[in-house]
């Protein structure tokens, strides 16, 4: 029971120390850290588990596997990185979208999914300035 303890607490570890919605690889990898020899049927019956005691909460994007994320976080919203796939909390809200909806139609709750590319992406995608070759010519 020990071993289990232990790796419990590397994947529910892994996930705090992320701050932002994993997939299960993801948790994989960062919990392989404090518990090396972590397999992934493994995280897969403990997210299974701590999903039930209600200490994680998975994240459904649309034609997404899910993700899982601490239970209990403050209202907020997503934003995936269109070039690296990861997933971030968004900390802000636009707040009542009841104006969206149809007339006559009630917002009971609502989800949003902001798209782009994150900025480690943008930092290895962006073009650095080369220094300008002087060629000389013998003429």
């Amino acid at each position: 029971m020990e071993r289990n303890t232990r790796q419990r607490a590397a994947i529910r570890e892994a996930i705090a120390q992320a701050d932002r919605p994993l997939l299960p690889l993801e948790v994989l990898e960062a919990a392989q850290l404090q518990a090396p020899g972590l397999g992934i049927a493994t995280v897969y019956r403990n997210l299974k588990a701590l999903v039930q005691e209600g200490e994680l909460q998975p994240v459904s994007l649309p034609g997404e596997n899910l993700r899982y994320e601490l239970f209990g976080r403050p209202h907020h919203h997503h934003f995936q990185c269109a070039q690296c796939n990861r997933v971030f909390e968004v900390h802000a809200c636009p707040g009542d979208l009841s104006k969206l909806a149809p007339a006559g139609f009630v917002v009971d709750d609502h989800e949003l999914t902001l798209y782009g590319r994150c900025k480690e992406c943008l930092a290895r995608s962006t073009p650095r300035r080369r220094r300008s070759a002087h060629v000389h010519r013998a003429r």
